[in-house]
């Protein structure tokens, strides 16, 4: 159980439990050492692997020990900050709770400190993008809700995404309009608090990070946590299309607001045509995404969930100003890195980036987005998840399959059940990957790295390999005389 006080840390004696890549550990390390404390970083991975981390934390108090952990900094320190990829029942962290030393998270912390109104974004997939997308509205909407002779509300936008918020809680100010992406990790840290944001947007739910979370039961309860503690007067904004999610609908204690990819009912954001139509009150209003630059339904879907989001947030208080801040932002989004993200064009093959589908949901959106014949780039990190359904995808969609990491047996063995068509090609790493591929493309062919899994039997995180496979295309693609 994580602590639920505010522990004081200046003076006081802190232990980091994970450093990691993606800048939470850096950040509250950071954060920590220039409260006063006493900061000490422990993290499994040694100092080559955490070089960019250590880098950013240079001229700061903070001692490391790195390459494994110490059961005496668990018992000799004032406090244990974990990072969510460390599960709460790691036998470190009883050490640290047999000695009485309290546990915090970064993510908690930030609750404890925001003073200002929460959007918060969850789901299987989609919640990188749609936190983008209710960031950009709300900015774009920030000058309509200024109080007479006060400033627009800043937008905030954090989490998993953006600025890590610990480093700029103490500036928020209670006016502002805060956006946090929000994992099951974080979630089931969350409930110890018995907090949940003001607006709760949950995407979507299927399998995922079941090696963590056991069942799928356990990690849709992980999840329900960002409407568990709601009230009258905050919203849940619910995928009327996804069952497991609506069918938390009858239970919510908040206001629901459902978004849809049909026809939207009263109340409802659907879809109309090729647009958006809100039945909110003061509407309806046409939400025009014509010319958009995110491709597919499921990018329809998220921008019905922002719209959702930011009506229940700010939109109320400027309707007309709500609906053409959402069309513009929609319209002109061009989307988050390693996300369906164009890299280039040669001889007729365009190549795609979407190392973020880390679970087999994601590639199938993607496969739905881009239009084929398709060469895809699949395998990684194995997390437990079963490929049936991208099995009977593959065989029927992708002509060839390039296949690399933990999974890729997996992944072949439900491509061959399913009656596979595509011609298959394992390799042992992702440049052999990117070659196979090159020489499999054929002019008018979609070659699309769209993993289905994470990234961490080879990589350190989904952004390095996105990176690697944009690099590794272009090395071949871009010198002269081509591949």
């Amino acid at each position: 159980m994580l602590t639920t006080d505010w522990v004081p840390v200046a003076g006081r004696r802190v232990l980091v439990m994970g450093l990691g890549l993606a800048g939470g550990g850096v950040a509250v390390a950071r954060w920590l050492a220039r409260q006063g404390a006493r900061v000490t970083v422990t993290d499994l991975r040694g100092e080559a692997d955490l070089r960019e981390s250590i880098e950013a934390l240079a001229g700061l108090p903070v001692a490391f020990r790195l390459g494994g952990h110490r059961e005496e900094d668990f018992r000799e320190t004032d406090l244990v900050i974990r990072s969510p990829a460390v599960p709460a029942d790691h036998p470190l962290l009883r050490v640290a709770r047999d000695a009485g030393v309290p546990i915090d998270t970064e993510m908690n912390l930030v609750w404890k400190r925001c003073r200002a109104p929460i959007l918060g974004v969850t789901g299987s997939n989609g919640k990188t993008t749609t936190t983008a997308l209710c960031g950009e509205v709300l900015r774009r909407l920030a000058p309509s809700l200024a109080a007479p002779g006060k400033p627009a509300p800043r937008v905030w936008v954090g989490g998993n995404i953006g600025v890590p918020l610990i480093e700029v809680a103490d500036r928020i100010d209670p006016a502002d309009l805060v956006v946090l992406e929000i994992s099951s990790f974080q979630l089931e840290d969350l409930a110890c608090l018995r907090r949940s944001p003001h607006v709760a947007v949950v995407l979507n739910l299927t399998p995922n990070h079941l090696d963590r979370h056991g069942t799928m039961e356990a990690y849709a309860e992980a999840k329900r946590q960002i409407v568990r503690d709601q009230g009258p007067g905050d919203a849940a904004v619910l995928n009327a299309d996804d069952p497991r999610v609506w069918a938390w609908a009858p239970a919510c204690r908040s206001r629901v607001r459902p978004f849809t990819m049909r026809v939207p009912g009263p109340g409802q954001v659907g879809r109309e045509d090729e647009g958006l139509r809100a039945e909110v009150p003061g509407g309806p209003f046409r939400i025009d995404v014509a010319g958009r630059l995110l491709p597919g339904v499921f990018n329809l879907q998220n921008m019905a969930a922002a719209a959702a989001a930011t009506w229940e947030l700010a939109g109320h208080a400027a309707p007309e100003a709500w609906a053409s801040a959402a069309g513009e932002a929609f319209r002109s989004f061009p989307g988050v890195e390693h996300r369906l993200e164009f890299v280039l064009e040669s001889g007729g093959v365009r190549y795609y980036n979407d190392s973020i589908a880390t679970n087999p949901e994601s590639t199938l959106a993607a496969l739905g987005a881009l239009p084929g014949p398709f060469v895809l780039i699949a395998g990684g990190y194995d997390k437990k998840l079963p490929f049936d359904d991208l099995g009977r995808a593959l065989a029927a969609k992708v002509r060839d399959l390039v296949l690399v990491g933990q999974t890729a047996g997996a992944i072949e063995a439900a491509v061959r059940a399913a009656g596979g068509g595509p011609r298959i090609h394992r390799v042992a790493s992702l440049p052999e990957a990117v070659s196979a591929a090159i020489g499999a493309a054929r002019s008018g062919d979609t070659v699309l790295l769209s993993p289905a899994c994470a990234s961490f039997d080879q990589f350190r995180n989904f952004a390095e390999r996105g990176r690697v496979f944009k690099r590794e295309v272009a090395a071949r693609l871009c010198r002269p005389g081509g591949p």
